[in-house]
């Protein structure tokens, strides 16, 4: 670069009245146009000497950067998806979990492997928390033999691939921008991952031969201003509060649409504000966990007429035992290769929570005992951000059909996330966390 830094800083400023008189004669036309085509052939020269030093000095791509810019393909990486996806039994399943490094998704795809299901993960690391934490699923995820794809439900091709190589028998989709609040700072991402992401991997899946079952997360939310308790699945689902409730909604009833055309076998699992060990720190338990440690003030919210917000908390286990149950009773779907269907295929929702509602006040009493920390309370009116009073779920139907019983009361659960909080971000060994 010290070579080019010689050349004038304004370029081209010459002065042709150095060069030539002004007279119009053939003589002077001709030194006009030499000097020109010497002006011409200058900055080429230039030009050209500069593209080839910039070549010289520039490192040529090594495989590395390659790999980072399309992670996924080649034998090597079709060995890990296929050793992943392999199943211990003719009778075990082979699953494809998306968000398989999130929350639920890491516990699932757990507990599948530990009972011989091949399973292969599928994740994109945004950056809605913290991703070190999905990081560290992975990590453990890795450990149990489970391949994470890095990558992301909207990109067509890899999934193309994923059901070329591996021939899915269910498909755990859990994959989804999750959130009430930051729907209001970032809407386009509930579209672009709840509902063009469902799709795509619907597209995927009704394409692929043969053609997987489906159980999906939708979310408590879709109850929306629904004011029935407890919340029934032949309750309306019309009135939702917020936009993250709204793209739940909207994955259902384009669930629908695939089953009715293609005979997809499709199983939504509407969750009840899951809690508990590997948790989402967007969820009011984690940070007020963090913020009481810090010795922060905390806001519990109420209603508006001063009454208390209750959740249905719902332990992370307990969760578990119902998506596995939903997988295990999934009928096999009735298209294939993207055909029409056979005939008709299964199509189920189901409510999984707890059953009994917990106002907040409470969980806050429960932090306290357990961190031995006096809690610094804030309590202010609910603010207009789509968040719903309370949720509280009849679950006789997971019950009966799938055998769901959930066992874990808050302050057990609670009790266990704490612990794994402390082990997770100790300050000896993080003190940035605190």
């Amino acid at each position: 670069m010290d070579n080019i830094s010689i050349l004038p800083s304004t370029p081209g400023k010459l002065k042709p009245e150095k060069y030539y008189q002004p007279y119009n004669n053939n003589n002077n036309n001709y030194y006009i146009h030499r000097i020109r085509l010497s002006k011409l052939t200058l900055w080429s020269s230039i030009f050209l000497a500069f593209i080839i030093f910039f070549f010289i000095l520039s490192p040529s791509p090594s495989p590395n950067s390659i790999r980072t810019h399309n992670p996924w393909g080649g034998p090597d990486w079709e060995k890990r998806v296929t050793k992943s996806a392999r199943r211990s039994s003719a009778s075990s399943l082979t699953v494809l979990v998306t968000g398989a490094s999130g929350f639920v998704g890491t516990h699932v795809s757990l507990a599948l492997k530990r009972r011989g299901d091949g399973v292969l993960g599928l994740d994109n690391f945004n950056r809605y928390y913290d991703p070190n934490l999905k990081r560290a699923r992975q990590k453990l995820l890795s450990r149990a033999g489970v391949f994470v794809v890095e990558g992301d439900i909207n990109d067509e091709k890899l999934l193309q691939k994923l059901f070329d190589v591996v021939p899915f028998t269910h498909v755990m989709h859990l994959a989804a921008q999750a959130g009430v609040r930051y729907a209001m700072q970032n809407p386009n991402s509930y579209i672009h991952s709840n509902i063009a992401g469902f799709v795509n991997l619907l597209e995927a899946s009704k394409s692929a031969n043969p053609q997987p079952s489906i159980v999906y997360a939708s979310s408590s939310s879709v109850y929306g201003l629904n004011s029935k308790v407890p919340f029934s699945e032949k309750d309306r689902t019309d009135q939702p509060a917020s936009l993250y409730a709204a793209t739940k909604k909207a994955g259902e009833e384009i669930a629908h649409v695939y089953n009715h055309i293609y005979g997809l076998s499709i199983t939504g699992l509407r969750f009840f504000t899951v809690y508990g060990p590997w948790g989402r720190p967007d969820m009011a338990y984690f940070f007020f966990t963090k913020d009481i440690l810090k010795r922060k003030q905390i806001t519990v919210f109420e209603s508006p007429d001063g009454g208390s917000v209750a959740r249905d908390f719902t332990y992370i286990d307990d969760i578990v035992k119902g998506c596995l149950g939903a997988l295990d009773t999934a009928k096999k779907s009735t298209g294939v290769g993207g055909n029409k269907k056979k005939g008709n295929a299964q199509f189920r929702i189901f409510n999984l929570g707890n059953t009994s509602p917990v106002p907040v006040t409470e969980l806050v009493d429960i932090l306290e005992r357990l961190l031995k920390v006096k809690v610094k309370r804030k309590v202010m009116p609910m603010p207009r951000n789509g968040d719903v009073r309370f949720t509280h779920a009849n679950i006789s139907k997971a019950q009966r059909e799938l055998g769901y019983m959930p066992t874990t009361d808050l302050e057990t659960g609670l009790n266990k996330f704490v612990r794994w909080y402390l082990d997770f971000y100790n300050p000896l060994k993080n003190k940035s966390v605190w």
